[in-house]
């Protein structure tokens, strides 16, 4: 049980379109229960005139026509398509913020004029195999189009002089909380504001994070997206990128630098969070309990418990000095303290929820020197620490199975000279060393010799009866004809939404209305938290039009039963469960099938390295959306929901029964 200690306030931070909020947003009084319906986020703008609304959407839609029009050059132009979402950005800012009422402020609306007359210029260039926004220096916005949901999603740049003909170092910006941002009021920042810390002769690159979510689940996958798109346009050091924020994106960093510590040269979280327990009062005394298996999914983020990958990622942490969030970096560096490393930082004097002038110029200082100096792409030493398979590696070391998911998983190792690497493990099952060549591996106390990398110049090893083993054929696969957690088939639920899936919406007849109504229900709720919290429109098929591409490319999100969803229906036989218009057997236990529906994620037995979901989408709900401390995942690999009692805010229904599969998905 982790130690209470108080709640942590943000004061507000103001940028040129957007009113920003606190990071921590109280949604109700300690012991109270919030309506279980989901906030409005972003919250409703103001009233469009009628002449402002007419101009606005007929702009939009000029420039959707000419973005369709360059579709078919596509072929003839394979620029066309690697360039496009450079301009849809600028649609997608203006459709949105009228099509759901997210103008804030008369300035927005003369912004979007600007934004669309930016967008027909690109389309023009761009149809003319004209680009020079790529050749642009200083600040820039551009686009990708996301591999989760096909999604449009911009991202700025600082970009230095020289940049199109440099080998780059980059820092990653990552930005506190808005809930106003939407993506007319980022790019309006982004075209007028660099980042808070700008490093001289870096190139700078600013996540949208998907809006509002601390980077987390779409907002991770968000900074790695659009790291790469910056990659695909620029030469990059590789050993020289940085990860730093404030605020929100402080906690942000905290968690992309334990949790992706061997990307990074250096991190640099300015106050945030790092933990749930403690920053939210969860487990205070008058709040709802948490569930076992809630707590244990707090290991997902918690940064704490990661402290130990640190070793090999130089940290600098930043707190004003009575600012509250300071807490951020006082939990870090005594956990980090527990692992024998030491927290640097820096104080504003005085200074409470922003950068000290004269200590950001020091920051920045340090900050440069980490980047000149770059990180060591084979270090002689590696300390991984992780309780999922989603944070597998780091530097040359990655954990390819554990012994059992959520406990604490360790590896050290050392090169200890040329041909030799040394490591200890715990709870580890399947490792891997990768990049290096050594000759023996002692493992444990075991002297393996003689070996001989795979194909992909790694070495594998498995762990049976207690005996290490070189795996190398097998490389954690099935093994033995048996589905094993790993690293992209894990779970929990919340694990199907780290890559590309596809809602498959039922056609047919439900077992019953109860059943039928409440699929109905959740669905729309699905639909609507990932448009709110994470910017992007569902990708949906019916169960009847799903595609041998879609089995093979797609975790599928089965809605529905065996009788609604014919998809279901295929695969129930090879699924862990019976379930018919009277019955939900699970797990040995009996379950009346009127008034109860599984939540589940599993290998999907049409293609094992995707996964199929039953009935839900991301799993935080009302409850999660004005406290990112609280989008943590809320369902383990499985659930049994009594539909008896309706869903509220934090919960889907009643929760019969709930866990985890173990490592051999049973």
């Amino acid at each position: 049980m982790k130690t209470l200690r108080q709640p942590f306030l943000t004061s507000a931070v103001g940028l040129i379109v957007p009113v920003f909020t606190s990071l921590l947003v109280c949604t109700a009084p300690v012991g109270a229960q919030p309506s279980s319906a989901p906030p409005r986020i972003p919250p409703p703008g103001i009233t469009l005139s009628d002449n402002d609304r007419a101009e606005l959407t007929a702009g939009a839609t000029a420039l959707r026509q000419e973005i369709d029009a360059l579709i078919p050059t596509q072929v003839a132009d394979p620029r066309v398509l690697a360039y496009l979402p450079d301009v849809e950005i600028f649609h997608k800012a203006v459709d949105w913020a009228l099509r759901y009422n997210e103008f804030f402020s008369p300035k927005e609306v003369a912004f979007a004029r600007h934004l669309l007359a930016e967008g027909h210029e690109r389309a023009g260039l761009l149809r003319a195999g004209k680009t020079p926004w790529l050749e642009a220096t200083g600040l820039v916005v551009r686009g990708y189009r996301s591999r989760l949901d096909g999604s449009i999603q911009p991202y700025g740049l600082v970009v230095p002089d020289k940049a199109r003909t440099s080998v780059n170092r980059v820092m990653v910006w990552l930005l506190g909380r808005g809930e106003k941002r939407t993506e007319l009021a980022f790019l309006s920042e982004r075209e007028s504001h660099p980042a808070d810390l700008t490093p001289q002769n870096t190139l700078v690159l600013v996540p949208y994070g998907r809006f509002c979510n601390a980077t987390k689940f779409a907002g991770e996958v968000d900074v790695f997206e659009a790291l790469n798109a910056v990659r695909a346009n620029y030469q990059v050091d590789p050993l020289r990128i940085m990860v730093a924020g404030f605020s929100m994106g402080g906690g942000s960093t905290w968690h992309l630098a334990v949790h992706h510590t061997g990307l990074w040269c250096a991190a640099s979280p300015g106050a945030g969070f790092a933990e749930t327990a403690l920053f939210t009062k969860a487990l205070a005394p008058g709040r709802e309990p948490r569930t076992w298996w809630e707590q244990k999914l707090w290991e997902w983020y918690d940064a704490t418990d990661y402290a130990a990958n640190l070793f090999n990622c130089p940290t600098v942490a930043y707190s004003g000095e009575i600012d509250p969030q300071k807490q951020a970096a006082d939990i870090m560096e005594t956990a980090m303290a527990a692992e024998g490393l030491k927290l640097e930082r820096f104080i504003g004097p005085q200074t409470a929820h922003a950068y000290q002038p004269d200590t950001k110029r020091a920051l920045t200082t340090r900050l440069e020197e980490l980047l000149t100096r770059g990180r060591t792409p084979f270090p002689r030493e590696v300390h991984l620490t992780t309780y999922t398979l989603r944070y597998p590696e780091s530097a040359w070391v990655r954990i390819e199975g554990m012994g059992q998911h959520w406990e604490r998983a360790d590896v050290r190792a050392q090169i200890t000279d040329a041909t030799t690497i040394t490591a200890t493990t715990k709870n580890v099952t399947h490792l891997a060393f990768i990049g290096v060549r050594p000759t023996t591996v002692v493992l444990d106390g075991q002297r393996l010799r003689h070996l001989r990398q795979a194909t992909d110049n790694s070495l594998h090893f498995v762990k049976r009866d207690g005996t290490w083993q070189i795996n190398n054929d097998l490389t954690n696969r099935n093994i033995n004809g048996e589905l094993h957690k790993r690293p992209g088939l894990t779970g929990p639920i919340d694990d199907a939404f780290m890559d590309g899936f596809l809602f498959v919406r039922p056609t047919g007849q439900p077992l019953n209305a109860t059943v039928g109504n409440w699929v109905t229900s959740e669905l729309d709720y699905s639909t609507k938290l990932w448009r709110d919290v994470f910017r992007g429109d569902v990708p949906v098929k019916d169960d009847t039009a799903i595609s041998n591409q879609d089995i093979l490319t797609k975790n599928l999100v089965l809605w529905g039963d065996p009788s609604s969803n014919a998809v279901l229906a295929k695969i129930l036989s090879r699924l862990p469960l019976r379930w018919d218009a009277k019955q939900l057997v699970f797990r040995g236990q009996t379950y009346d099938a009127t008034h109860h529906a599984p939540i589940l994620i599993f290998p999907n037995p049409l293609n094992p390295q995707r996964y199929v979901v039953l009935n839900s989408g991301i799993d935080f709900r009302a409850e999660g959306y004005g406290n990112n401390a609280l989008q943590t995942p809320k369902l383990p690999d499985w659930a049994i929901i009594d539909l008896s009692e309706p869903p509220g805010p934090r919960w889907p229904g009643r929760i019969a029964a709930a866990g985890f599969f173990n490592e051999a998905w049973k």
